[in-house]
């Protein structure tokens, strides 16, 4: 089963000098992470930059061949950190964290993809995935960068039910981007090209990443351009 979408995410750059919010990521993150590490579709690969050293080590699978160059070239000096080219494998060893960051909104049997993953887990394991949220946010963006679909708590849910976990824990967060999405959306009624000053939107809305945390907390997570969820085996 070939669950994985191929593309190489033209966007990606944009998004990795959003300093501040990848930074807000990682302090998500990293608090979950242990022992022997699975990333899928690590794109760029700048959140591993950033997270390996909270691992013992990291395995890297990027089907795009273009980004897995581009990773090997990166990591080729990095002893914990090991690409490989192809999508992920049920064949190799169990992990003790399996993470997928924006990835899961471009698998059509997602639900398939994330027993397959769960089942390669080593108990006590997290998966840990993040996906964008809220269907009413679904853009011309998500459609061009090949997002099948956003999620809520409730459709995401249903999205588990080939697994039986220990725990499943999941919150919203960037509440400021979330109003800044649905702007977005409203706007794009009248102008067409979303994509005219994109880095400049991007380094606003990274700019006011330091206010989402702090309404982010005062809201409880209830509200996020974005949804994290915890999966314990």
């Amino acid at each position: 089963m070939d669950s994985q979408v191929h593309y190489d995410g033209w966007e990606l750059p944009f998004f990795d000098k959003a300093i501040n919010f990848r930074n807000y990521q990682i302090s998500i993150i990293k608090n979950h992470l242990k022992g022997s590490l699975c990333e899928i579709g690590p794109g760029s690969g700048l959140l591993c930059e950033k997270y390996y050293k909270y691992c013992d080590d990291v395995t890297l699978f990027e089907p795009s061949k273009n980004l897995s160059e581009g990773l090997v070239k990166k990591f080729q000096y990095n002893s914990k950190v090991k690409i490989l080219e192809t999508t992920f494998s049920a064949s190799i060893k169990k992990f003790d964290c399996i993470l997928l960051m924006d990835v899961l909104e471009h698998i059509e049997d997602s639900s398939l993809l994330i027993k397959k993953l769960y089942e390669n887990l080593e108990t006590g394991g997290n998966l840990l995935i993040n996906v964008p949220a809220f269907k009413h946010l679904y853009s011309s963006f998500d459609k061009d960068v090949g997002h099948l679909k956003r999620y809520n708590k409730h459709s995401f849910t249903k999205e588990t039910l080939l697994i039986s976990p220990k725990s499943i824990n999941m919150f919203y967060y960037d509440s400021i981007g979330y109003f800044l999405s649905l702007f977005s959306q409203i706007s794009s009624f009248i102008l067409k090209d979303y994509k005219k000053n994109f880095k400049q939107k991007i380094a606003i809305w990274d700019f006011l990443i330091p206010a989402s945390k702090l309404f982010d907390k005062v809201t409880l997570n209830t509200l996020g351009k974005s949804l994290f969820i915890v999966i314990t085996k």
